[in-house]
């Protein structure tokens, strides 16, 4: 739970970025136990190209410290939007740091913000979109396949930026965003097949003067 605010020190359950080089990062849940193929409960050990890591280990240590693998080091590092797109799960494509900076700037979206975003794919822009509009703000994310929006909903719980976002299943083409959003929303951005199909749906949703990107 370390993507809400910066800390110091590494807790159980955060997400920490396992840095080995810049080519070489990995997305760990400091969790001490996994269930192995049998569904037994083992020890979480994390192996990498240098060696093995015991992931109980980094309980209490610094984020920034330097650790020792079985076989040589690694740094472990907050994380932040830019590093989960470098090492998140892909369930489709996704959007990758400098589209990001270019998209969020277009959509002119700040502290405060209400968003709205189609589809969620794999949760790399709507990391970034939830850190600029937070606290204060809030991000409804959509995707048509259920199992992509289980997934990051419980990625954005295990992130601790759950209560920033909504995720729900929903064909936006064929049903819009829902009544509820009507003239609520500051920025809408379209990340879709047909997107022009969605347009007047996003037409509705948005606020005088809002932003829509497709």
């Amino acid at each position: 739970m370390s993507f809400d605010k910066f800390k110091d020190t590494i807790d159980q359950g955060d997400t920490v970025i396992l840095y080995l080089s810049v080519n070489s990062m990995h997305a760990i849940q400091v969790q001490p136990k996994i269930k192995n193929r049998k569904d037994e409960w083992v020890d979480n050990v994390f192996q990498t190209t240098y060696g093995a890591l015991k992931v109980q280990s980094l309980v209490g240590k610094k984020f920034g410290t330097k650790v020792a693998l079985s076989r040589g080091w690694a740094y472990v590092l907050h994380p932040t939007p830019e590093l989960w797109t470098l090492t998140l799960p892909h369930r489709t494509q996704i959007i990758y740091t400098p589209d990001i900076s270019m998209i969020i700037f277009q959509l002119e979206i700040k502290p405060g913000s209400v968003v709205v975003e189609s589809g969620t794919g794999s949760g790399s822009l709507s990391h970034a979109l939830i850190r600029c509009i937070k606290p204060q703000g809030h991000l409804y994310t959509f995707d048509f396949h259920e199992y992509r929006v289980s997934v990051a909903r419980e990625e954005f719980e295990a992130h601790g930026i759950g209560q920033f976002v909504s995720v729900e299943k929903r064909d936006v083409c064929q049903d819009g965003f829902g009544t509820e959003l009507n003239g609520k929303a500051d920025a809408v951005f379209l990340d879709l097949p047909h997107p022009w199909e969605a347009v007047p749906h996003a037409a509705a949703s948005i606020k005088d003067l809002g932003k829509l990107i497709h």
